[in-house]
């Protein structure tokens, strides 16, 4: 009856801790596809793009980020990075006034983006995901690729 016993506690206790551990690995709520609201985003100067869809791989430690949307002009675009929050510089694709990517989480809602070119800051970007988990707002503050000054606010609802 013992060895019983202590068999149905070491099985729990196993189950408890591999259920803790694939939580702690599953992908956080940065996660997902989020597409651009343009209803309530604020693109100054403008022109805001025509679409734009953000699709986010996610966890505590580590972010993929690959977008896709349809510029002004009615042009493709897309821009990819994979990046860890530790505020180093890791590559981007697809950017034309930036070549790294430098991120930190703020807090679980939070986070704050620095894209370089050249090692020269060009852009700071906040993301703060709402409560419920449902939009994300992004505040790009810097320099386009022609120098222009940037302050879009870009709201994504998550699909």
């Amino acid at each position: 009856m013992r060895i019983k016993m202590f068999a149905a506690f070491v099985t729990t206790l196993l189950l408890v801790t591999l259920a803790i551990s694939l939580s702690a690995a599953a992908a956080d709520q940065q996660s997902g596809t989020w597409k651009m609201n343009s209803a309530k985003s604020n693109y100054s100067p403008g022109p805001a793009p025509k679409a734009s869809t953000v699709k986010i791989v996610s966890d505590a430690e580590n972010i993929k980020l690959s977008s896709d949307g349809i510029d002004a002009a009615g042009n493709p675009t897309h821009l990819e990075y994979t990046a860890k929050y530790d505020g180093k510089d890791y590559p981007i694709t697809g950017a034309p006034n930036a070549d790294t990517v430098a991120i930190e989480r703020i807090d679980p809602n939070t986070l704050q983006t620095t894209v370089k070119k050249a090692g020269q800051v060009v852009m700071t970007v906040r993301t703060v995901l709402s409560d419920n988990g449902k939009t994300r707002t992004s505040t790009f503050k810097g320099k386009d690729a022609e120098g222009h000054d940037v302050n879009n606010v870009v709201v994504y609802d998550k699909q």
